[in-house]
């Protein structure tokens, strides 16, 4: 028996959204969204949100983990984004309108569960933005260092960052030890910033703010004019990628690849959150459906084109960084600009900070298109208020929701550390691709779907238990040491948890509950997969997704499930009672 209008499962149906599409959605006057995307401009937003912060900041500290093997994580993670693509281009090329995962889902899964992903997937883009704004200020100021334009220390410093140093810098003095630098520098800012209201101390980080307003009007004026920004600085980007590679590889040292995987598979897997944190590009594509000039044929076209070339362009990057330099010097936050300086070009090194100030810029200007678009979508279906989905009658732009975007990226911009978020974001783009992987093995099981595109269908009946004994035997052989840490932690040995002197959980019986969770549900879709015979590629993909979704951590699950908690208390009080298919049906 179908759900009634009253389920919180209620679905829209796919017959529905092409029959009727949004009214908006035409393209064609009338506060319609503009078709001006082609496959170059599609493939070109993808490369622009994949290459950004992965390169030139993350990818330094997931190498300090992993050694030289971190380029086997990218090879390993483009596998499992190559599933979770097929899946995302199918459902793109058969429910062709904004939304991404949210409104895939809505297809799906039901009103709850895209209600969820729509309200992750706001996390994955506006707090994602945040660390961007961030990271692109820190690029910024040191720049304007370089060339002798010194901007004072509490208009560059967040006040969350600025703060916590100055609390450390206090701790140690009162504990008799010596400051560090760092320390130092924290308690002259802190103490000697400007006060507003008589204790206010006025540290903010200005440019983050700054860049955040400048991509919102880029995105705010109109597509078209996003879309030529972003091809003009991916260009630029994939140059200057290109040139790195090609220098740095002269500069290799084979020495530095001994040993390849100095922290074992544990030491790779830490950086996990790094890159996927990288890899949100398919969901930023697919949220312009409505502004492509073919989305059915153009989308699932750009999603593999980006995803074969940023995977191609991280893995060389990360075997020539490994190569240059030790794996153990790379932890810092400029590793590009780190090794040139390290092996003598200097002036090579000011090139890719100069770069990677436009790389920053192109992977924010991606994201606040993408968010304002997403909102649009909920808005239309009544899951939030109808200003959300206000499009502007001359620029045909989500004008009010690309206006919220900025706010929320750049007022927590001038204020937050960017250490806070960069794991929330990689679970709510690994929990996207697992709603979306889910997706077609409700929609589409045995691929027979109509659609332009569709996700070729293996029969996974046996081959999904073989491959799954094969990794169990593997992990149990080669993977002792971590089998005896998580026995350890299961049998309660550690307690309920184990943190290190810097307060970071390292065991415990719930640092495993994500993990114990993960093998429960691998074993119940391997039974269904048997039953009813199942399609390998999204299984894998799905299985994928949620191991990673275990390699982040208890305390980022907690905070998760925090957010979704506050989006469902918003649901609940607003979206349910306003939904769309809450209405009676017409006669």
């Amino acid at each position: 028996m179908p759900p009634t209008n009253h389920s919180l499962f209620r679905r829209k149906t796919i017959e529905s959204i092409l029959a009727n599409p949004p009214a908006d959605a035409d393209g064609h006057g009338g506060g319609g969204l503009a078709r001006h995307l082609t496959v170059r401009d599609l493939t070109g937003l993808g490369i622009a949100a994949i290459i950004g912060a992965g390169i030139f900041s993350t990818i330094g500290q997931a190498s300090l983990n992993g050694g030289p093997a971190v380029s086997l994580l990218f090879v390993f993670t483009a596998v499992a984004c190559a599933f979770s693509a097929l899946c995302y281009a199918q459902f793109a090329a058969t429910i062709p309108v904004s939304g991404s995962a949210y409104t895939y889902a809505y297809t799906s899964f039901g009103e709850l569960a895209a209600w969820i992903i729509g309200w992750a997937l706001i996390m994955e883009y506006a707090v994602g933005n945040i660390v961007v704004a961030i990271s692109w200020s820190d690029y910024f100021t040191g720049l304007l260092d370089g060339i002798g334009m010194h901007m004072p220390s509490w208009l560059t410093t967040g006040t969350q960052s600025a703060y916590s140093g100055y609390e450390q810098a206090l701790a140690t003095m009162q504990d008799g030890g010596k400051l560090t630098a760092a320390q130092e520098a924290s308690y002259v800012l802190w103490q000697n910033a400007p006060k507003l209201f008589g204790d206010f101390h006025l540290v903010i980080d200005l440019p983050a703010f700054l860049i955040t307003v400048v991509i919102t009007a880029l995105v705010y004026v109109g597509i078209k004019e996003s879309k030529n920004a972003s091809n003009l600085l991916v260009l630029l980007k994939l140059v200057v990628v290109a040139v790195v590679i090609a220098v740095g590889v002269f500069y290799v040292k084979p020495a530095n690849w001994s040993p390849f995987a100095p922290n074992g598979i544990g030491g790779v897997l830490k950086g996990v959150s790094a890159v996927f944190f990288a890899y949100i590009g398919f969901d930023a594509i697919s949220t312009t459906a409505e502004e492509c000039k073919n989305p059915q044929r153009d989308l699932p076209k750009a999603m593999m084109w980006a995803l074969i070339i940023c995977t191609v362009l991280y893995v060389l990057i990360t075997l020539v960084l490994t190569g240059m330099v030790s794996y153990k010097e790379l932890g810092v936050g400029d590793p590009l600009s780190f090794v040139f300086a390290k092996v003598g070009l200097g002036w090579f090194s000011g090139l890719v900070a100069v770069s990677a100030v436009f790389a920053m810029a192109s992977v924010l200007l991606v994201f606040q298109l993408g968010q304002p678009r997403i909102w649009l979508t909920m808005s239309r279906d009544g899951l939030l208020p109808p200003l959300f989905a206000k499009v502007h009658p001359k620029f045909h732009t989500p004008s009010f929701s690309t206006i919220i975007t900025g706010i929320f990226v750049g007022v927590p911009a001038l204020f937050l550390n960017i250490d806070l978020v960069v794991d929330l974001t990689s679970i709510g783009t690994l929990f996207a691709f697992a709603l979306v992987c889910g997706g077609i093995l409700i929609l589409d099981p045995y691929g027979k779907s109509t659609a332009r595109f569709t996700v070729p269908y293996i029969n996974g009946r046996w081959l999904v238990p073989v491959l799954l004994l094969v990794v169990a035997v593997l992990v149990y052989v080669y993977n002792a040491d971590s089998n005896h840490e998580l026995w350890l932690d299961v049998s309660g040995a550690r307690g309920w948890l184990r943190e290190d002197e810097t307060g970071k959980i390292t065991g415990g019986f719930a640092h495993q509950i994500p993990y114990l969770v993960f093998i429960l549900a691998t074993l119940a879709l391997a039974v269904v997969t048997f039953v009813r015979s199942l399609s390998l590629l999204p299984v894998l993909g799905l299985l994928i997704n949620l191991y990673l979704m275990t390699q982040l951590g208890v305390r980022n699950w907690a905070m998760f499930f925090a957010w979704l908690l506050i989006g469902l208390g918003i649901y609940f009080g607003y979206g349910y009672k306003h939904s769309k298919l809450n209405r009676p049906p017409a006669a």
